[in-house]
C-alpha cells in the first residue's frame, strides 16, 4: 500500500521557513534566510536539473536521496500559500511532474503546466485532497509538500506514515516552526535511519499507528 510522507528542511532550532511579511513574497530578509536554510539542496545536481537553474552540481548519496524522493512520489498535496509562493518562483515546467492537489478555500479550474504537472484546487479539506492524491498516485507514495501548516494538519489527523528532516547547521532564530501545534503525546516515532554529510544531516522517522 502506498505511504503518505513529507520530506522537508528544518533549521537546528526547529523552523521550516522564515516568517513571511503579509502581502510581500520574497523580500530580501526572507530570501537571505531561506537561501541559508536550503543552500545544501541547491548544490545538488538533481535539484538543479529539476528546477532548471543550471548545469553541474554535486552527486553522491545526498543527491541520490533527492532523486529517490522524487521517484517515489506519485502525487503531492500542498497548501494554498505554498502554491501562491511557488507559482512565482517555479519555472514554467513546474518541478513536480505529477498531479498536485492544493488545499484551498478558493476553488478554481485545474491548472496544467508543461512537463506533466497539473494543479488541482480542492476545497473539501485535507481528507478529500489526500483521497484524490492517493487515487492519482496509484502504487507510488503521496508527498505532503508543505507548507508547515498543511503538514501540521496531516500530522494532527494521524495521516502521515513517515517523514524525513534535512537539518543543515543553520539557526534561523525565528520563523515557521514545524511541530509547534502537534501534540507531542500523540506522535509516536521510530528512528529509521540517517544520512550525514558535512552540509546536512537527513533524519528518517516512521510514525506509529
Amino acid at each position: 500500500m502506498s505511504k503518505v510522507f513529507f520530506s522537508v528542511t528544518m533549521s537546528l532550532d526547529g523552523y521550516m521557513a522564515p516568517i513571511e511579511r503579509p502581502g510581500e513574497l520574497y523580500h530580501p530578509e526572507w530570501v537571505e534566510a531561506w537561501s541559508r536554510l536550503q543552500a545544501w539542496a541547491f548544490r545538488q545536481e538533481f535539484l538543479r536539473q529539476n528546477l532548471q537553474i543550471g548545469e553541474g552540481g554535486e552527486t553522491g548519496p545526498v543527491n541520490d536521496l533527492l532523486r529517490e524522493t522524487f521517484e517515489r512520489t506519485g502525487a503531492t498535496v500542498i497548501g494554498r500559500r505554498m502554491f501562491d509562493a511557488g507559482a512565482e518562483g517555479w519555472p514554467e515546467e513546474a518541478p513536480f511532474h505529477t498531479d498536485v492537489f492544493v488545499v484551498t478555500h478558493r476553488p478554481q479550474e485545474p491548472w496544467k503546466r508543461p512537463g506533466g504537472t497539473t494543479f488541482h484546487f480542492v476545497d473539501g479539506g485535507i481528507h478529500e485532497a489526500l483521497d484524490r492524491a492517493r487515487e492519482s498516485a496509484g502504487d507510488r507514495d503521496v508527498r505532503i509538500g508543505g507548507g508547515a501548516n498543511t503538514i501540521q494538519q496531516y500530522l494532527r489527523a494521524g495521516l502521515v506514515d513517515e517523514f524525513t528532516l534535512a537539518v543543515p547547521p543553520v539557526i534561523l532564530g525565528s520563523g515557521l516552526p514545524l511541530f509547534d501545534s502537534v501534540d507531542p503525546h500523540s506522535l509516536g516515532l521510530e528512528a529509521v535511519g540517517t544520512l550525514h554529510s558535512p552540509e546536512v544531516t537527513h533524519l528518517h522517522y516512521s510514525v506509529a499507528a
